[in-house]
């Protein structure tokens, strides 16, 4: 009752200028800004030439509004954006990825709002993949590859 249902979304990568594709259907250019609905969790495609392609889970978590909601809205509140989506948070937000060169052994990494760097993507997308794979399905979080679907 506090936040609504859906969220600004910001994307952006170093360098600018990467197609980012999400399983919703919605893409962008990086930097871009999206309305996103606060419960879905979601799969970004990264792709731009010259740099190895990529991918990042992006996870809806019980955001901290849903305790305000209990204060000023009461257990209504709570229900009610708990049932809605409304109380969750989009993470990582703002997405702000920083992709490796094609050929370069590097990996994509995930950066904070500062510019440093918080972790690999393949380590975000391996502490939320069982989780998100309950919601988008195990073949779009990675859990399997494309051999199983043949």
């Amino acid at each position: 009752m506090l936040n609504g249902t859906n969220t600004d979304y910001s994307t952006n990568t170093r360098p600018d200028g990467a197609l980012v594709e999400f399983s919703n259907g919605a893409s962008c250019t990086t930097p871009c800004n999206l309305e996103l609905r606060r419960k879905d969790d979601l799969r970004a495609d990264i792709s731009l030439e010259g740099y190895e392609p990529t991918y990042i889970l992006i996870q809806s978590k019980l955001g901290g509004s849903a305790f305000g909601n209990i204060l000023l809205g009461g257990g209504v509140g709570a229900v009610v954006d708990g049932s809605n989506g409304a109380s969750n948070r989009l993470y990582p937000k703002p997405l702000i990825v920083q992709l490796a060169p094609l050929g370069s052994g590097e990996e994509a990494v995930l950066l904070d709002k500062d510019g440093n760097v918080t972790m690999t993507v393949e380590q975000h997308n391996n502490e939320v993949r069982v989780d998100v794979a309950k919601t988008i399905g195990p073949k779009l979080a990675g859990l399997e590859d494309d051999m199983d679907a043949e």
